[in-house]
């Protein structure tokens, strides 16, 4: 009889520690692509402790990236009043996926890893809801019209992609909800876990079960927004001291990091540039970014002699048109890129460099060159607020993002939320399909080489 309780003790034991070590619903595993044909599995997670992974039907331990852990107040870009310290009660493990993996589970759950050949691409961006105190700005997180991130990620998986890029800012639930406010009434803010989880992880778990994550960083992901949970949660590279934002004085060195290129095989890539503190006007020469942006054109030409076909995403349109939410009159590009890339090369990018994907405007948009640029996808339109000044079926002559740029094929959707897909039909030509909330495809584009036109010019309104 006591060797029995001895026994039956042993196994509570086993099954309380197996227990506190397994993945639960409100847990989160996902997984990176990084430089190459890299890919890490990440888990978030309140056990005490980093549990197995089993990758190709052999056991591993994954590591600890981060350990929870409450970060003191720091300058952000909001008053101290709406401001507080960013609270991570979470423990986030990691564990490299071998280019050889076929299968990966932590704990039963099974990861979607990654294909020799990525061929089926989707594109989402500026997927949080703002909640800003000040632009006034209160969306109404608790409704899901309102905001329907968890509906196009139920959409984006149901496609079946073999990667989703997201072209930046993930968490926008900065500010408390005033109490007048009933659509956020409730709402996590800041910067902590449950922020990011209210915004990013929550709604957006069935991209996480579906397919392999392609991450670019937003502004808002900036060490004076929600740099530490980019560093803690989504940037592919190792976590290091001085590079997670928790400490102002080492913001230059957490707010950049060197581009990389997702080799898709077939000959295509995508270079992931982060540029997400660059801003709206020119940056002077002695300002750190000039170096560190003028070093990514560097290293991006570099990258483009690597691959047939590249496409390249940052969170700053570099060749967008946009119009100003006040006066409505147009503009194109982007003032800081311009002032920095463009000192390398008139023309902005480098030859090699077919596409480009960004977001920050909260819209949809395709803009195709007569000369010398790529084209350029906006696909900002994922789950924030909408912008809805209206812009033009036709961009007027003499708009564009540096001198002597001929706009020669522009298309928009205004005030609705979506997806973009990317099918691969040869060496340089994509198919590409904008799709509703519902799935549903509003526009369809061709990409050949770095030229692209889209059926429509103008997707009419749909909620």
């Amino acid at each position: 009889m006591k060797m029995l309780k001895i026994l039956f003790g042993l196994l509570a034991i086993g099954l309380w520690q197996g227990g506190m070590c397994a993945v639960h619903a409100e847990d989160a595993a996902y997984v990176v692509l990084g430089e190459g044909r890299t890919a890490e599995a990440r888990l978030i997670t309140q056990a005490p402790r980093c549990p197995d992974i089993v990758i190709n039907g052999r056991k591993r331990q994954m590591q600890a990236r981060a350990l929870p852990a409450t970060e003191p107040q720091r300058p952000t870009q909001s008053r101290p009043e709406f401001s507080k310290p960013s609270v991570f009660d979470v423990r986030v493990c990691e564990a490299p996926l071998p280019a050889e993996t076929r299968s990966a589970l932590i704990e039963g759950h099974r990861l979607p890893v990654r294909k020799s050949r990525l061929d089926r691409l989707v594109v989402i961006g500026d997927t949080g809801c703002r909640l800003k105190a000040a632009d006034n700005a209160w969306q109404a997180c608790n409704d899901p019209a309102a905001f329907p991130f968890a509906r196009i990620a139920r959409q984006v998986a149901a496609w079946h992609p073999d990667a989703v890029i997201h072209v930046g800012d993930y968490e926008y639930r900065e500010n408390p909800c005033p109490d007048d406010q009933a659509g956020c009434a409730g709402s996590p803010w800041g910067y902590g876990w449950d922020a990011w989880k209210a915004d990013f992880f929550t709604p957006g778990a069935p991209i996480l079960r579906s397919a392999p994550l392609i991450l670019a960083r937003g502004n808002h992901e900036s060490c004076s927004r929600a740099g530490q949970g980019w560093w803690r949660f989504l940037d592919p590279r190792p976590l290091e001291l001085h590079r997670d934002c928790n400490d102002p004085a080492f913001d230059v060195t957490g707010d950049y990091s060197a581009p990389y290129a997702v080799d898709f095989g077939g000959g295509a890539q995508i270079a992931v540039m982060d540029l997400s503190h660059a801003g709206g006007a020119a940056i002077p020469q002695d300002d750190p970014r000039f170096a560190a942006f003028t070093d990514t054109y560097d290293r991006l030409a570099a990258m483009t002699k690597k691959a047939r076909f590249t496409f390249a995403v940052d969170h700053y349109p570099f060749l967008a048109v946009s119009a100003d939410e006040k006066t409505h009159a147009l503009f194109a590009g982007n003032k800081a890129l311009a002032s920095t890339f463009g000192t390398r090369n008139p023309y902005l990018m480098p030859e090699g460099v077919d596409v480009l994907l960004a977001g920050h405007v909260h819209l949809w948009e395709q803009v195709s060159y007569r000369d010398h640029f790529p084209s350029q996808f906006v696909a900002g339109f994922s789950g924030t607020q909408e912008d809805i000044v209206p812009l033009p079926v036709q961009v007027p002559a003499g708009i564009g993002p540096v001198p002597g740029a001929v706009i020669d094929q522009f298309s928009s959707w205004i005030d609705g939320f979506g997806f973009m897909t990317l099918e691969r039909t040869s060496e340089n030509r994509w198919r590409v399909e904008v799709h509703d909330g519902e799935g549903r495809v509003v526009n369809r584009c061709r990409i050949i080489g770095r030229a692209s036109v889209c059926d429509q010019a103008a997707v009419a309104a749909i909620r």
